[in-house]
């Protein structure tokens, strides 16, 4: 029988642990074939294997669209079942495909299915105490952090001794195991909404429109991202230059950095419950412009970019705790869909601040990256500001 959420809300400490797994589990699915691609070159006679990981992120980005909605309409439990099942096929094809075309069409399924993690995070989110609630979304998104980490990690040392085809498996074997936790772990929770799966899709423009936090929110996430993305999109081939001529080895060890900002993802979370989220965007971005201002002075040494990766993980995490806890406070019905459109101006911003940073990183190098995310924080810092609260806004209107 389904349980409802006021049923199961008092066990809902015991799930987060397991569901923040969960959550770095399944996105690391997306990232496993990134250090893969040069080997998946040579093995189907390519000078690059790039569209693999473009495939995949835009299958992870319209998955967004597709599936995270329905969150509010059927089961979860039931959801990330289908959904990891699904999963568990891409990989099996791509770890079987025999051409370059068939793995980027393998990797564009793959990445449909794997937004598991967003169907997770409302969930557990829904499931606890009001005054937690940030915290428990400082501990997923902990967990998701360490699962970006550690899949680039882990696949690069299995592609290099057992080939690219066994790292696919292996993720495919480790769905299983993530299948076994779900089905133990999660209560069944019946959906918040009847309406037609096409009616669903349609309030999320509706949403949109209705809600201006969530509009505000969206926007200030978008630009949140694309300020830390801008560095990461460019950092790689700045430091090919002179005075540090890093090798891509050297770029990625930065990355290990982001230890830190995940072991401070519940703390943000924490100061998210007792501070509240406005004010904490607000410092996310004041900390990102100073941050990123630091870049004018990059070639002073490795040890102010550490300083600057460690100080940018640690603002772009806080800012998607406060963001997220923002706008599940719309409407509990709504919680998968007010996600779904969050986390699409994500990934948007991200691509927007890759294509900005490097296009200004080339022409005027660490003063140029310098400026663009400083512009970008600085733009969030305005939208915070200027736009109105839902209080001088219009009523919102009814959610379905």
């Amino acid at each position: 029988m389904t349980q409802s959420i006021a049923g199961v809300a008092k066990n809902a400490d015991r799930m987060i642990f397991p569901m923040a797994a969960t959550c770095g589990l399944a996105v690391a699915t997306i990232y496993y074939n990134q250090p893969l691609l040069p080997l998946m070159a040579a093995s189907f006679g390519h000078s690059s294997a790039g569209f693999v990981a473009t495939a995949t992120q835009l299958g992870y980005a319209l998955g967004l669209i597709l599936f995270v909605p329905l969150g509010d309409r059927m089961d979860r439990r039931h959801l990330i079942l289908l959904l990891l099942l699904g999963n568990i096929g891409s990989l099996l094809a791509c770890s079987a495909a025999p051409s370059l075309r068939i793995a980027s069409l393998a990797s564009f399924a793959l990445g449909l299915t794997a937004v598991t993690a967003q169907i997770v995070i409302p969930m557990v989110t829904g499931l606890t105490a009001p005054d937690k609630r940030g915290q428990a979304v400082g501990i997923m998104l902990g967990g998701l952090s360490a699962g970006i980490l550690l899949s680039r990690t882990l696949s690069g040392l299995v592609g290099a001794e057992l080939g690219w085809r066994v790292m696919f498996q292996a993720a495919a074997g480790m769905d299983v195991l993530l299948m076994i936790v779900v089905w133990r772990t999660l209560p069944r929770t019946g959906g918040t909404t009847d309406v037609s799966y096409i009616r669903l899709l349609a309030s999320l423009g509706h949403l949109f429109a209705g809600e201006p936090t969530l509009r505000k929110t969206a926007l200030t996430g978008f630009l949140i991202f694309a300020a830390f993305s801008s560095f990461w999109g460019s950092m790689a081939a700045l430091l090919a230059r002179p005075p540090y001529l890093l090798g891509s080895a050297g770029a990625g060890a930065f990355g290990l950095l982001s230890v830190a900002g995940i072991y401070l993802s519940p703390v943000v979370g924490r100061l998210a419950d007792r501070m509240g989220s406005r004010p904490l965007l607000f410092a996310v971005g004041l900390l990102l412009a100073l941050t990123s201002g630091l870049l004018l002075r990059a070639e002073s040494g490795i040890g102010l970019l550490m300083v600057v990766v460690v100080l940018l993980d640690v603002g772009n995490r806080a800012g998607l705790v406060a963001c997220q806890t923002r706008v599940f406070t719309l409407g509990e019905q709504a919680r998968s869909r007010l996600n779904a459109i969050l986390m699409s101006f994500y990934f948007l911003g991200g691509a927007f601040g890759v294509q900005a940073g490097q296009a200004s990183a080339a022409r005027w190098g660490w003063p140029g990256l310098a400026l663009t995310g400083a512009g970008f924080a600085a733009l969030a810092l305005l939208v915070h500001a200027v736009l109105p609260e839902p209080g001088l806004a219009p009523r919102r209107q009814k959610i379905i």
